[in-house]
């Protein structure tokens, strides 16, 4: 008779029931109260796929044989060889402690870049971070590819984390009660409200934006792409040039001013600085107004178009919303900084329904959490003190490799990238999320050593000298709850382990024992009592903030919890500043929300000046390169997997055609180059190519193309600068920092060229395991 059972699970994209049958996983059962489910669930069932799963420890044959004197451009080419997990982990800890005794800990670099589990125990930073602390410390990483311009700029401006800001934005009900008009840079793009960092009880996104579109508000949507904003909101579409937000925002500020529609008294009361960018909105300093006329011949959306759109806003309550993706681009802090200026122009800040939604629906809860969030701290692995200062902005590791001792500017520090010797990297996928792969495969070949554990045969698990086999969510037991969700679930192990992988906790105790120091890595814990331990502290936080939770053997026994009834309605940072902005002062310099930033502005940096500014770009539609690539590449989140997660798996197959990631193009765009829905088309600029299938789509704007990131990199062959086969479009993208500031990413800043491709198509090998070889 088969046995099964149903156990519950939660990750990035949501809580779910697992059903296993005979020791395999069978089906996967979302919760009735997630009226939204997302189809990325389906493909947990793929998570033990032989294909595409790491089986045992592995080494890159060359460096079995040399160790870290081998040819680091070996990685990705030669053949690994199948270790037992003592010699792969004494190779590690051999690697760790020469590099250290030659190098210093600063010459260890832990990537290990999030998002690889929403449990609170497995989580894979914690584990690696955690472990390099206890043996001496290791190069970190500030900041992060989703928002990276953001954290650095907006606490300047406002005082407060990014983070902390973002989480407040004006809920569906705060919008419903009070806004006339929503103006939305980048949309609301309800596919990233799949995914909710830390888990997710109920995807209600949708249903939310459908009962607030019923209301009567209106709503504007900035974006080249229709979509972005749901069709059912009935938006306004204004099909901006890429890049152009900036000019827009000046366009509508200008008007503003001219017109005598802004609010003086809330500059005066609860801002700094609005005389000293007045000057520059008008052309006082450069001679060129920043009028409407000029806003249009950067975005190509009509000056009247911009007067019309800035009078509307000043004549009612509005909500200025701005996706993440705005500050992806070349001095992508100018955005963040901008919009603030421009919505402290209409006074609205911290009234019901105004002011500005930061990423609003860049994720599940912002804008969608109903002001109940946990108010109180989640217990997590502790990581310890990092004994040294060492650290880069962590889009700018391709710098780092490449230019060992070079000094650069980070947020007013003249900093120097260190000489790393080692790479260790657990829960991520650099060769998903960085820009420009091809030159990260150049700089990939410098460390003496990299370490990689991963479930699964990702790229950057490909491209490692020793990788230790990892077991999934599926495979062991944890708790999850999110920071800005209300629900605890527990997560039981529904299989057993694949192969024989094991959990980043057992990895790093036995890397942890190989330097004297697993009693302090374990505490003496095994996996049932750190889950235990965790839960209790938790359940003491949430206690003291006045929410009841069962004890641990109750909760584990039972589902998920939704304890959103036991929390009160948060009041938000910017509301209690304008209440009393004496009392409840900002934290920044002035304890306004700075338009000038007396601080910035020391830095004396070029390209971020002391208040919002248009800079010229390097890359977009309005510049000299357009001229030989005439495409602007959107590479923005993908709708059938979070970020690169799964892609050999149902959901994300079923999302491609012919095994390729989809490019969409304006009709005219792919009739001028003889393309037509469904063929297999070729991108390229001088930084890289690859392969993508057309998809002909009125709603995007000409000359501007779109393929979400995600597909697994996968060149034709191991030498740089070949071809990707399968669609990975940061092949494409350009690795350059935002600015001297923040350092960010600027994936959204590249141009490219698309023809169609009538090749031999090649296979996809990336979901097919690689050359092992066997002692």
């Amino acid at each position: 008779m088969a046995s099964t059972k149903r156990l519950p699970t939660s990750t990035h994209w949501g809580n779910y029931l697992v059903e296993a049958r005979d020791g395999k996983l069978a089906a996967v059962h979302h919760y009735d109260v997630d009226v939204d489910p997302t189809p990325i669930g389906q493909s947990l069932l793929d998570s033990q796929d032989p294909a595409t799963r790491i089986p045992q420890p592995m080494v890159r044959a060359g460096y079995l044989e040399k160790k870290w004197h081998s040819n680091g451009s070996g990685r990705g080419r030669e053949p690994f060889v199948a270790v037992d997990w003592d010699a792969a982990l004494d190779l590690a800890a051999d690697a760790l402690k020469n590099a250290i005794d030659r190098g210093g800990n600063e010459s260890i670099y832990a990537g290990s870049y999030g998002w690889a589990s929403a449990g609170r125990f497995h989580h894979a930073q914690g584990q690696i971070k955690r472990f390099l602390n206890l043996i001496g410390g290791f190069t970190a990483s500030v900041t992060s590819y989703s928002a990276g311009a953001a954290e650095v700029i907006v606490p300047h401006i406002l005082g407060a984390s990014f983070f902390d800001i973002m989480r407040q934005a004006p809920t569906v009900a705060d919008i419903t009660a009070h806004t006339d008009l929503v103006v939305c840079f980048g949309g609301i793009a309800l596919k990233n409200t799949q995914v909710m960092d830390g888990g997710l009880g109920a995807h209600t996104a949708t249903s939310q934006l459908k009962k607030l579109s019923k209301t009567g508000t209106a709503f504007v949507n900035i974006s080249p792409l229709r979509d972005d904003m749901a069709e059912f909101v009935g938006a306004d579409w204004l099909a901006c040039r890429p890049n152009s937000d900036v000019a827009i925002m000046l366009g509508l500020a200008h008007t503003l001013y001219t017109e005598d529609l802004h609010d003086p008294a809330f500059l005066q009361t609860f801002c700094v600085g609005f005389d000293k960018f007045l000057p520059y909105l008008l052309g006082q300093d450069d001679g060129q107004a920043k009028d409407a006329d000029w806003a249009a011949s950067i975005s190509e959306i009509p000056a009247t178009t911009i007067r019309a759109l800035a009078r509307r806003m000043a004549a009612g309550r509005t909500l200025i919303g701005i996706s993440w993706s705005l500050q992806r681009a070349e001095h992508g802090e100018q955005s963040y900084w901008m919009v603030t200026t421009l919505a402290a122009m209409l006074g609205q800040f911290g009234l019901p329904g105004g002011g500005v939604a930061y990423g609003y629906g860049s994720v599940h809860n912002i804008g969608f959490a109903a002001r109940r969030q946990p108010p109180f701290r989640t217990a997590s692995m502790r990581q310890g003190q990092r004994p040294i200062d060492s650290f880069i902005p962590v889009s700018r590791i391709a710098d780092m490799l490449l230019n060992p001792g070079a000094r650069y500017d980070y947020n007013g520090e003249t900093r120097r990238f260190p000489d790393i010797k080692v790479v260790m990297w657990s829960g991520g996928n650099p060769y998903h999320h960085h820009q420009d792969l091809n030159r990260l495969r150049r700089a990939w070949a410098k460390p003496e050593t990299i370490i990689v554990s991963d479930p699964f045969w990702t790229a950057t698990a490909r491209r490692a000298d020793i990788v230790f086999p990892c077991n999934t969510t599926l495979e062991r037991n944890d708790f999850a709850i999110g920071s800005t969700d209300c629900y605890i679930t527990p997560m039981h192990k529904a299989v057993e382990p694949f192969g024989q992988s094991r959990s980043d906790f057992e990895l790093y105790a036995g890397l942890a024992a190989r330097f004297g120091k697993v009693s302090e890595f374990t505490e003496d814990r095994d996996e049932e009592q750190w889950l235990r331990h965790m839960y209790a502290l938790t359940r003491d936080n949430a206690a003291e903030a006045g929410v009841t939770l069962p004890d641990f053997d109750t909760f584990w026994a039972g589902e998920q919890i939704d304890f959103a009834d036991q929390v009160e309605p948060q009041k938000y940072i910017i509301e209690q500043f304008r209440e009393d902005p004496t009392q409840n002062a900002l934290a920044t310099p002035s304890g306004k929300i700075e338009i000038f930033s007396e601080k910035i502005a020391s830095f004396g940096y070029d390209d971020c000046a002391g208040h919002a500014t248009w800079f010229d770009k390097q890359e977009w539609l309005g510049g000299e390169r357009s001229a030989q690539f005439p495409l602007h590449l959107i590479s923005n989140q993908p709708k059938t997997r979070l970020h690169s997660q799964l892609d050999h798996a149902v959901t994300s197959r079923n999302g491609k055609i012919r095994g390729r990631e989809i490019v969409r193009m304006h009709p005219d765009d792919a009739a001028s180059r003889g393309i037509s829905d469904g063929d297999i088309v070729r991108l390229w600029n001088d930084r890289g190519a690859c392969l993508a299938a057309a998809v002909i789509f009125d709603g995007i704007r000409e000359s501007v193309i779109e393929l979400p990131t995600g597909a697994w990199f996968d060149p034709l062959d191991a030498d740089g600068g070949s071809m990707d086969v399968h669609g990975n479009p940061n092949v494409l993208t350009r690795d350059a920092g935002t600015s001297k500031l923040a350092q960010g990413p600027t994936a959204h800043s590249c141009l490219v060229q698309v023809e169609k491709y009538d090749g031999d198509l090649p296979e996809i090998t990336v979901f097919r395991q690689p050359n092992i070889e066997r002692l």
